[in-house]
């Protein structure tokens, strides 16, 4: 089931998100917080978010860019989060965690993150908190600081522009993975990444 929802972000403000949970659960199930890519609330981000409830887990994806009446400011206002590691949006993703936590369909001991893109350099620096079980970015820059969790990474393999950013993540993290994922959309690669990660996450979350 997936719907649309609302939570008090970190000042109070409502914050819109869409939520998603497995059809059919008996009792709490595993958390996913999902930062979308810088294209915002997307189909796409809403498919990933249906498929990973079809895997046993509880999605919530908050939409970062409805803070404000002006979405280039927000969208400016979040990117700078991002680089800084402060700032609204970053409240706002942890305002979110803890409205999933509470959720009675949702096993607040059992959180993950998950971005993409723009998202991916947020989920990496939600692995640092100590609040996650598991990240998983697909994309984004690792940041100078020790992570508490174990992190399950895609990035382009013909993607110059990240060069060198799974090496650093291999060499800082405590158990990180790379996922054949191409420039273009690529099919297989597709595939292989959503079973990469649907394993990691069973292994992390579902089995804690």
């Amino acid at each position: 089931m997936q719907v649309e929802t609302v939570f008090p972000a970190a000042d109070g403000t409502p914050m819109p998100a869409v939520l998603t949970v497995p059809d059919g659960a008996e009792g709490p199930v595993p958390g996913v917080l999902m930062i979308y890519e810088i294209f915002g609330m997307s189909d796409e981000m809403r498919r990933v978010a249906r498929d990973l409830a079809a895997e046993g887990y509880a999605v919530l994806i908050p939409d970062l860019f409805a803070r404000g009446s002006v979405r280039a400011l927000c969208v400016a206002a979040t990117m700078r989060a991002m680089v800084t590691g402060h700032g609204a949006a970053v409240d706002d993703l942890e305002a979110a965690r803890r409205w999933l936590a509470e959720r009675p369909e949702v096993d607040g001991t059992r959180l993950g993150a998950i971005g993409f893109c723009m998202g991916g350099s947020f989920a990496l620096l939600l692995a640092r908190t100590g609040l996650y079980k598991i990240s998983a970015p697909f994309y984004g820059r690792p940041p100078d600081l020790p992570r508490s969790c174990p992190v399950v990474a895609g990035f382009g393999g013909r993607d110059v522009g990240m060069r060198g950013a799974p090496e650093k993540l291999t060499l800082t993290g405590r158990a990180v993975r790379r996922l054949p994922i191409h420039a273009e959309y690529h099919e297989a690669s597709a595939h292989d990444a959503h079973r990469r990660v649907v394993a990691f996450f069973e292994e992390h979350l579902a089995c804690s």
